[in-house]
């Protein structure tokens, strides 16, 4: 195993130093804090040390990875455990930076994260976030309140295109394009939605789409006997539709039999004598799509809404 051992932190470029070490098995077993010796004790008897003593408790150890976004594209500096073993966190050939600062422990660095976590959470507990179409701009709960771009009507997802239903002329057919699409409205951040919007679908889709254009669809053959064995109900082809369209989404028939035979066993113990009404009785099957549907709406908006969010 190597390893490229790298001081650069320091504005004076000729006290920087770039060392190549090939490890003995006995160091890749051991503690990251091995290295940092070895590089502090080369790198004061060299030459950059008599131009800059290093102080082995004041350095630890970092590996550079990709940070949270794109802004930086050399990726972030990671600080290494000292007490980390060197073949479990170091890969082959890494370049490892000696940086100022003292070294700390696993157990410290989770600690600090773990504080860390809890302050942002904490932070967000305290922040609301603009429910206007498009903008999802945080804010302190109660003001004040940033300007705010937005759009009147909720985006609509259709095949492969996308765009928002108040700008119809304008689409997308990837995220990147369709986040980029410009806004149409202009005001102020609020969390609280108005009497217009409190029922308005977060989202639409073909569906939405083809309803407002054409009506109702016509029932087909397979749609007609469905229902009939269902005694007459509405939602009985469409749950049967469903079936097959998962089937091939791979999620199993008797995984999506046991899912809706549990909403309708739960139906008619909430609203029917369990004497009388089955579990095929056509207000049942009819309650039970409409509850799948809530369930299946909520799952799909909250990715939805995850994939729009502003990060």
């Amino acid at each position: 195993m190597k390893v490229f051992l790298r001081y650069e932190d320091n504005d004076d470029e000729s006290t920087h130093k770039t060392l190549k070490i090939t490890l003995p098995k006995s160091w890749t077993s051991g503690p990251t804090s091995r290295l940092l010796e070895q590089f502090v004790e080369s790198y004061n008897g060299g030459k950059e040390g008599k131009l800059n003593t290093l102080d082995v408790d004041g350095l630890h150890l970092a590996i550079r990875r990709a940070g949270d976004d794109d802004a930086d594209p050399t990726g972030v500096l990671r600080d290494l455990p000292s007490d980390g073993i060197v073949a479990e966190i170091i890969p082959d050939r890494e370049d490892v930076y000696i940086c100022h600062g003292p070294s700390r422990t696993s157990g410290e660095i989770r600690s600090e994260l773990r504080a860390e976590l809890d302050r942002k959470k904490e932070a967000e507990g305290q922040m609301s976030r603009c429910v206007h179409f498009g903008c999802n701009q945080r804010f302190p709960r109660g003001g004040p309140f940033p300007p705010c771009k937005y759009h009147s009507g909720p985006p609509v997802f259709h095949e492969t295109v996308k765009f928002w239903s108040c700008c119809p002329g304008r689409r997308a057919y990837d995220w990147e394009g369709f986040q980029s699409l410009p806004t149409c409205q202009s005001g102020t951040c609020t969390d609280v939605r108005d009497d217009a919007s409190a029922g308005q679908k977060q989202f639409l889709g073909g569906c939405d789409i083809r309803e407002k254009m054409n009506g109702p669809k016509l029932r087909s053959i397979d749609d007609f006997n469905a229902s009939a064995a269902a005694g007459g109900s509405v939602g009985a082809p469409v749950l049967e539709r469903l079936r097959g369209v998962l089937e091939e989404l791979g999620i199993e028939n008797e995984l999506y039999d046991q899912v809706l035979d549990g909403i309708k066993r739960d139906v008619v113990e909430t609203n029917f004598d369990s004497s009388t009404t089955g579990h095929n009785d056509g207000r049942v099957v009819d309650e039970a799509a409409k509850i799948l549907g809530s369930k299946l709406k909520n799952a799909m908006k909250a990715i939805a809404v995850e994939q729009l969010r502003i990060k």
